[in-house]
């Protein structure tokens, strides 16, 4: 395993078997979000993308929480007025955007609390396990504001408008339970088989075929705003270029081989 350290401490990094783990590292505050913490995630995420030995990623946060969003204390209206459109199109925005364009497969480990961004940056990953003990709360209502990081575009997809609506007017906190039944998350574990469980879904996955799991995620992404007849079209260029590569030859000769399949040598 190979550990990589910021220029800040608020990120920390480690690399082990073709999968990076991303840690917000701001435990005393929740994990929640600063101008350094966001420069430096937006580092990392940019160095596991030029990693090739990565090909999967985890992001997870340290101590009791997950990530409780904005760090409230960096925007106090009585100290002066902030604009805070800037800072969404500055720093969330970029940040949503990249987490759904990575062409890796990203797993959010939400170990405890996620609340407002917070829940945004789990939702904008491939896929969510949560500890059983961890909560979703939508606060943004309680402090005069308006769900960000995607949450307005991500809820109303998952959970439909009526109940989107009913989650962020009523400042809702959900537990793990509510949310897998929801269908926020994939699965709940104890808190001390999450991690062990997160890195063996990840493992999976970063040994499976790069190429295929990047567009197949692509083209789930692209789903939610083509029509049938566009999504069609996108199989049939994605499957082509699927069709040309290493990893299709190696799956087909390894299925007629009889034997397991080899994707990823760990160089």
């Amino acid at each position: 395993m190979t550990a990589k350290t910021n220029s800040s401490d608020t990120i920390q990094l480690t690399i082990q078997n073709g999968v990076a783990t991303i840690t917000l590292n701001r435990p005393k505050q929740l994990n929640s979000f600063n101008e350094e913490m966001h420069k430096a995630l937006a580092a990392t995420l940019d160095e596991v993308v030029e990693d090739e030995q990565v090909r999967a990623v985890i992001i997870t946060g340290a101590g009791k929480g997950f990530c409780a969003g904005q760090d409230l204390g960096n925007r106090d209206p009585r100290k002066q007025t902030y604009d805070l459109g800037q800072t969404i199109t500055e720093f969330y925005n970029p940040l949503m955007r990249r987490l759904k364009d990575l062409g890796k497969p990203t797993i959010a480990v939400v170990n405890g609390v996620a609340a407002g961004a917070g829940i945004g940056i789990a939702l904008a990953c491939d896929i969510v396990l949560c500890a059983d003990k961890a909560k979703f709360a939508m606060a943004f209502g309680k402090i005069g504001l308006v769900p960000d990081s995607g949450l307005t575009w991500t809820l109303v997809q998952l959970v439909g408008l009526a109940r989107a609506k009913a989650l962020v007017l009523t400042n809702a906190t959900l537990s793990a339970e509510q949310a897998l039944e929801y269908g926020l998350v994939w699965r709940v574990y104890e808190s001390e088989r999450l991690m062990d469980e997160a890195l063996a879904l990840a493992t999976a996955l970063a040994h499976g075929p790069a190429l295929g799991t990047a567009l197949t995620i692509k083209a789930l992404n692209a789903a939610t705003y083509n029509s049938l007849e566009e999504q069609l079209k996108l199989e049939a260029n994605y499957q082509q270029q699927a069709g040309f590569s290493d990893d299709y030859k190696e799956g087909v000769t390894a299925f007629l081989e009889k034997r397991p399949a080899v994707f990823y040598k760990n160089k």
